[in-house]
């Protein structure tokens, strides 16, 4: 650049959406001098796809006050794959309302409005926005809000207050506004037709359960319309994998209400899948040296105020309860009572296991494994099926080590992770690195930035995508989480590896060292599966249902041509039942077809039919989940077969 320029000048390519000036994001309309360092934003890039999305709910936050001039704005933040904007109305919306919001965004989209930005002083917004109270609330907190936790930084940041403008090209006549940091899309045009309205709900302002309940409108957008039925088309898929769905479908859990939200019960063929994944869990933490141990569901609050708990993740726990106090006759306490509380971790039962008696180097590392079920109030509308639960088992371990061994440790338990979520069927991983939150955390900066740095090397070594967390760390430490990719693509995360420099301090654990010193260890939390519960549903939905061999609850059926072929098919099955193998043989009067159907349906992996040649031939007839079929295959060899695919967890 030779003299100052706007973004406009510059970047001719349509699907440059706005630049980066010194680092700092902006509006393609912003003048830029000849010292400036300038990068272009494609609609396409991360933060291209913000921009676009957050100008499709200020679209949409236009629709609405054009077809309800009297509906008060709150926020419309873009989210993963779309946006939200709440709105205060004096009647929820409706499917007939989301339509002709709809057709309204179309008009707005083709009509190619202009936004503009445009700086303000707070009295001036308080002036243009003053029948606008939530908007209002937004400019009182000003930066305090840029700190929000529930997207208010959208609006209002630290500097300085902004609107922003849509305004006809035709006329220059400004048609709406909003508070607003930015940036925006050039123009409505460029959203085309790759947006799309989802679905309504009811959600609290600023995300607190005293503020007014508003409505929501849930929205996506994409650069094209091909990319947008393709996120449909993901979405119909995720769909039929809901495992609330898949749960009631194959008979596997359910949430009684006489129970409670969020509290979950196992029925027999959840409960064999769930029995497996632990089994195999088991014999993983056998093999790599861990030690098992249990702890009661149940503690006095003392415990979490040592461990910080009560201090740091109050909110999260659940109420407590006042036991133990005694009284005499007239009424006077004769005995103070105490505070008890549901357990949400297992990490301080283990320290007092650890400081149950002295420790040498020698026994170091020590590897300390639990399912241990804990207990998390979590607040009802965030509750989400077996993945947001109340009640969940944890597959907890907590391995207090030397420091020399720390580096060691953390790798060991990283690799130990990966190859254990492969066993399951998971195999495309990124990591994860969340570090320090200053507001929130306990320990000198020292000591963290050892330990993230330490963490950082681990895995960069393993030779995975690392993402940075930024504030993202548990009070007591930073951690490396591993975010796996399930067989629609979606991304959960799943185990977590922390490092803790504030427990054993505050339980005053020690070891003796080799020179007859004492020493504090230190600890390392591991949740390899996060919770049984959650893991348990992304199973579920990433095998469709349709679980290995070794994971299905019911592994074969044997289904006869006639009820001739019955005693023959009892014989086949009750040699694999002798080989542990869960297998039965369907004797119902449904005719064949139809007891095929049932067992598809139910996505049994292998049915043995079982007709005059098969039974001739001492063989039986395999029928797969896909439909095909492999006729006369010797009962020797079926079985063979079957046990092998269960003993070598064969991904079917």
């Amino acid at each position: 650049m030779t003299s100052a320029n706007t973004g406009f000048e510059l970047f001719t390519d349509r699907s440059i959406v706005a630049m980066r000036v010194n680092g700092e994001l902006v509006d393609l309309a912003t003048t830029v001098g000849p010292d400036d360092t300038v990068e272009p934003v494609a609609i396409d890039s991360p933060d291209g796809l913000s921009i676009l999305r957050h100008s499709a709910a200020h679209v949409t936050a236009q629709a609405v006050q054009t077809i309800n001039p009297e509906a008060k704005l709150g926020i419309g933040p873009p989210i993963a794959d779309g946006f939200y904007y709440d709105f205060d109305v004096a009647v929820p919306f409706t499917p007939d309302d989301v339509k002709a919001i709809d057709k309204a965004m179309d008009r707005i989209i083709r009509a190619g409005q202009r936004f503009v930005r445009r700086v303000v002083t707070e009295d001036e917004a308080r002036a243009e926005l003053a029948d606008e109270p939530y908007k209002l609330e937004l400019i009182g907190l000003k930066g305090a809000a840029a700190e929000g936790g529930d997207n208010e930084s959208v609006e209002v940041g630290a500097g300085e207050l902004t609107i922003y403008d849509n305004v006809d090209p035709k006329t220059g006549e400004t048609v709406w506004k909003d508070l607003c940091r930015g940036p925006h899309l050039p123009n409505t045009r460029m959203i085309g037709n790759g947006a799309a309205l989802m679905r309504t709900a009811a959600a609290y302002w600023r995300g607190s359960e005293k503020n007014p309940q508003l409505q929501r409108i849930y929205g996506t957008a994409w650069p094209t319309k091909d990319e947008l039925r393709a996120y449909q088309t993901r979405l119909e898929e995720a769909a039929k994998r809901d495992h609330r769905k898949l749960g009631s479908e194959l008979d596997l859990f359910s949430f009684p209400d006489e129970i409670g939200s969020g509290l979950a019960v196992f029925h027999p063929k959840g409960g064999i899948i769930r029995a497996e994944i632990e089994n195999y869990m088991r014999e993983r933490l056998i093999a790599n040296g861990y030690e098992q141990v249990y702890s009661p569901h149940i503690t006095k609050g003392s415990l979490f105020e040592t461990s910080g708990h009560l201090q740091w993740y109050k909110d999260g726990m659940f109420p407590a309860m006042h036991l133990d106090e005694e009284t005499d006759a007239d009424g006077h306490i004769t005995r103070q009572g105490q505070d008890y509380y549901l357990k949400p971790m297992n990490c301080p039962f283990h320290n007092l296991i650890y400081r149950a008696r002295g420790r040498s180097y020698r026994e170091l590392p020590l590897r300390l494994a639990e399912f241990g079920t804990v207990y998390r109030y979590e607040k009802s509308g965030t509750l989400s099926g077996l993945t947001r639960v109340r009640g969940l088992t944890q597959d907890d371990a907590h391995i207090y080590v030397t420091p020399d061994q720390v580096k060691t440790e953390i790798a060991s338990q990283l690799e130990f992770v990966l190859e254990t979520l492969r066993g399951y069927g998971l195999n495309d991983f990124y990591l994860e690195l969340s570090t320090r939150n200053p507001e929130k955390s306990v320990g000198s900066l020292e000591l963290w930035d050892d330990a993230t740095e330490t963490l950082r090397e681990v895995a960069t070594e393993s030779g995975l995508e690392l993402v940075a967390d930024p504030g993202g760390a548990a009070f007591y430490g930073p951690k490396i989480s591993v975010q796996a990719r399930d067989a629609i693509g979606r991304t959960w995360q799943l185990s977590t590896v922390q490092l803790d420099f504030n427990q054993p301090e505050r339980f005053d654990l020690e070891y003796t060292a080799a020179d007859g010193t004492r020493q504090q260890p230190i600890m390392i939390h591991r949740a390899l599966l996060g919770s049984i519960e959650r893991f348990f549903a992304i199973l579920l939905e990433h095998y469709a249902g349709a679980f290995p061999v070794w994971l299905a609850p019911v592994q074969v059926v044997g289904i006869p041509v006639a009820e001739d072929y019955g005693p023959y098919l009892d014989e086949v099955i009750a040699q694999l039942r002798a080989k542990g193998v869960r297998a039965e043989v369907d004797h119902s009067s449904d005719r064949m077809p139809k007891k095929i159907r049932t067992h598809t349906k139910a996505k049994v992996p292998f049915q043995l039919i079982v007709g005059e040649e098969d039974r001739a031939a001492g063989a039986v007839s395999f029928r797969f989940r896909d439909g095909t079929q492999e006729n006369g295959v010797p009962v020797d060899d079926a079985i063979a077969r079957i046990t092998a695919a269960i003993a070598d967890k064969v991904q079917v």
